[in-house]
């Protein structure tokens, strides 16, 4: 039996005829693509009302971290101040990147593709087509002076849009052979270009991390090096048989390579028997630190930790068997890391940050707090919330910004200096809440479940805190 979904509109869209809803679905679809060319001309003119004009005129001289002007779109297209791609993302509910996104997207497509542009506002070609062509004209190599990209322009409209990715990409390396824009390639040369190619490479394919708890390794190496790890891979799964082993040749070669890379510990323990890392004196061959939290609970005397839990590295999961395992290999160190209470507020006396207070603000934030930001907080900066004043212990005042639990957060780079230097203005409200206002008077809290729109800004008139 098939359930119907109920809600908002649902009694509507049950009076149609099959007809009548294809006709509404696609009235729909029309009214999204007029939004989204829409939206292309604000996100212009958000870009024309922040020109370089607008930083130079504000400082008469630079500051190390100020705002500077940048180029978003391609050659001929005008720069922008960097600092206002941010309040234009967090109205819009998306990130800053994606706000540069598409500011560049509708300053490459206005100014230099401008037939396509057209064919936007004109309903012939979807908003998301054309950004597509933007995108891949802006980051071409070698760059499309704006000669080329009218080139690109003139082939794409002349289709109303309809390209795919390798049409594009054709016709992107035709206009860079049209318009002589190709760097001489040495690797090119039909004869003596392979005398340019150096193929030797190893790469850890670290972002694909199978279910089972493994990693995909490929490697390019000279000839003599891959026969002699040949040899020593089929060595070590002999030795790991020989030891006892009963699993498969394919996985007794698989740690037989991982026993190489941590100097060769199956072939230490068979030929002298240790157990202990480090009664032989020899370094450890594994060092771990991993990020990797975990739910606890008490049972009488004994802790009791989930089957499960989460590793900060790309915030995948994890299981507590695979970290035992880890661990568990010879000639491992384990550094473990001492359980921070996230609720008791620490403090430092001066103004530089004790490891201790770090990793508390790390855990507590677990990213960047600027509204849509999702960098992770072991990367990014520990912020004064309240800037740290160096002269008012010298003038007799209290200090204004303390270096205390209560006064610092996770901002990456980008969010640290924006915060520094423009009207962007925020406050922790509760420990690991943050509540932002933007320069127009948007406000903004951010926790540990993402970002929310706070009540509209002042109206106009109401005067806003003076920045200090």
């Amino acid at each position: 039996m098939i359930e119907v979904a109920t809600g908002p509109g649902a009694g509507e869209a049950d009076g149609l005829t099959a007809a009548d809803l294809l006709a509404s679905i696609r009235s729909a679809r029309d009214v999204e693509n007029q939004a989204a060319a829409e939206q292309l001309i604000l996100a212009a003119r958000w870009a024309d009302l922040h020109p370089p004009e607008s930083i130079h005129s504000a400082a008469t001289f630079p500051v190390p971290g100020c705002e500077h002007e940048e180029p978003i779109a391609g050659d001929g297209a005008p720069l922008v101040a960097e600092f206002c791609v941010a309040e234009l993302g967090t109205v819009l509910g998306i990130s800053t990147v994606a706000a540069k996104k598409l500011i560049g997207h509708a300053l490459e497509l206005r100014h230099r593709l401008p037939r396509l542009w057209a064919q936007v506002h004109a309903g012939a070609v979807p908003a998301w087509r054309a950004r597509t062509v933007a995108e891949t004209t802006i980051h071409t190599n070698p760059v499309l002076t704006r000669e080329a990209a009218g080139f690109v322009d003139a082939q794409v409209a002349a289709v109303a849009g309809r390209i795919g990715p390798a049409q594009l990409d054709r016709l992107v390396a035709e206009t860079i052979t049209r318009y002589d824009l190709a760097v001489t390639d040495p690797t090119a040369d039909p004869e003596d270009g392979y005398l340019s190619v150096d193929p030797r490479h190893v790469t850890v394919h670290d972002d694909d991390v199978h279910f089972a708890g493994t990693m995909r390794i490929e490697a390019e190496v000279d000839l003599a090096d891959a026969l002699d790890l040949d040899r020593a891979v089929a060595h070590g799964a002999e030795t790991l048989k020989t030891l006892g082993s009963d699993e498969s040749l394919d996985a007794r070669r698989a740690k037989a390579l991982g026993d190489l890379a941590r100097t060769q510990t199956a072939l230490d323990l068979h030929a002298s028997g240790v157990t202990d890392a480090s009664e032989d004196g020899l370094p450890p061959a594994r060092e771990m630190v991993i990020h990797a939290h975990f739910d606890a609970t008490l049972s009488g005397d004994t802790t009791v930790f989930g089957p499960t839990g989460r590793m900060e590295n790309g915030q995948r999961l994890v299981l507590l068997e695979q970290i035992q395992a880890w661990c568990g290999d010879t000639r491992t160190q384990v550094t473990v890391k001492p359980v921070i209470d996230l609720n008791t507020p620490l403090t430092a006396q001066g103004y530089d940050i004790p490891d201790q207070i770090r990793e508390q603000i790390i855990l507590r934030d677990r990213t960047c707090v600027f509204p849509r930001c999702s960098r992770p907080a072991r990367g990014c900066d520990i912020d004064h919330v309240v800037p740290w004043d160096e002269h008012a212990e010298a003038e007799g005042r209290p200090q204004p910004g303390p270096t205390t639990t209560s006064n610092l957060a996770a901002l990456c780079r980008f969010h640290h200096r924006l915060k520094t230097h423009s009207p962007w203005r925020y406050a922790m409200v509760a420990p690991g809440v943050f509540e932002w206002r933007s320069p127009h008077g948007f406000r903004f809290r951010r926790d540990h479940t993402g970002t929310t729109e706070l009540d509209p800004p002042d109206p106009p008139g109401i005067p806003r805190p003076r920045r200090r």
